[in-house]
């Protein structure tokens, strides 16, 4: 901000960018200090120094959304990598399971998967834009299908990120995502909203039972006395959900997600306006949306991952207005 401000908005692009990418970055760098294990005021200066120097390399190298594939893809990857070989940096990492609060030791935790289940979707829209802007709207959708699908099993399997909100958030954005860039009607959408996460959740099932990884999605829904147990389960999750809005700490930033949420529904035609040229951005963007939603519906730290979310979204967006044709129309301020 204090940059923009001296240029008088002259620097306004490549600040947003630099801050954008370094946000991204940011995870990247918590899992780096949990490799090196520096002292508090090492690690202290690592992440304030880290992540805008990554930002500031990366955007010498590539340009445009090339940049933002690029650090979406290196912090998934880091996380991915991580997880499926045991969760040894991820458990030491600040993002990282919480003992404390009474978490497993292993895993991703709900942090973690609200920043990742944008950074998925949103990541491989900035890619295909970057790299596949001509290719066939149906291979685009196939893209955005496989990749979220894949990332599901990774950091919902018991084995790896065992995290069950994952199995259902993650298929969800992919659904969303692969749907609004093909062009269909809300029928199938719908159906795929509802068929993506039962598909990866009776998958992920399997692989437990017959792996022994006796994770949360086993002990929760598989040895379950009957559908009694399971909608207590779901009532459970639906009040921790409720209650986690309540918490001193969030409950203060909840006025500025909605402030922000109001803002982005006056300024839509704007928004869609930026976006238009770039519609595999576009459909990443509505899928991270559709995550932080579903995100906040279904687990039990609503609130966490509801502003973890739209931290996310505006990081993207904010990118999105970066990169904008300078020419381009502003759009009529709304409806």
């Amino acid at each position: 901000m204090l940059v923009i401000a001296l240029s008088r908005g002259r620097l306004a692009r490549p600040a947003v960018r630099v801050a954008g990418l370094a946000i991204v970055y940011l995870p990247l760098v918590l899992l780096l200090g949990a490799a090196l294990e520096p002292g508090e005021t090492a690690e202290r200066l690592l992440v304030l120094a880290g992540a805008p120097v990554l930002a500031g390399l990366t955007l010498l190298l590539l340009r445009g959304y090339a940049a933002l594939a690029f650090a979406t893809g290196a912090t998934v990857l880091a996380y991915a990598i991580d997880v499926v070989t045991g969760s040894s940096l991820t458990s030491l990492s600040l993002l990282g399971p919480n003992p404390g609060l009474g978490v497993r030791f292993y895993g991703i935790g709900n942090e973690l998967e609200a920043l990742l289940a944008v950074l998925v979707v949103a990541g491989t829209g900035a890619g295909l834009t970057a790299f596949a802007a001509r290719a066939p709207r149906r291979a685009l959708a196939v893209t955005f299908l496989i990749i979220g699908l894949s990332a599901a099993v990774v950091f919902a399997a018991g084995r790896f990120g065992a995290d069950v909100g994952a199995a259902i958030v993650f298929p969800d954005d992919a659904a969303v995502a692969a749907a609004a860039i093909a062009g269909h009607g809300k029928r199938p959408l719908a159906l795929a909203v509802v068929a993506a996460p039962v598909a990866v959740l009776a998958l992920l099932a399997l692989v437990d039972l017959v792996s022994g990884a006796n994770a949360h999605l086993t002990r929760s829904v598989l040895d379950a006395g009957g559908l009694g147990d399971l909608a207590d389960v779901a009532q459970r999750r639906l009040q921790l959900s409720a209650h986690s809005f309540g918490r001193p700490v969030l409950l203060a930033f909840l006025p500025v997600v909605v402030a922000i949420a109001v803002f982005a529904y006056l300024r839509r035609d704007r928004l869609q306006a930026w976006l238009a040229p770039v519609p595999a951005m576009r459909a990443g963007l509505l899928g991270a949306l559709a995550a932080t939603v579903v995100g906040t519906l279904a687990n039990d730290s609503g609130a966490l991952l509801l502003e973890i979310g739209t931290a996310y979204l505006l990081v993207f967006t904010g990118f999105a207005w970066a990169e904008r044709p300078p020419g381009a129309a502003p759009g009529p301020a709304g409806r």
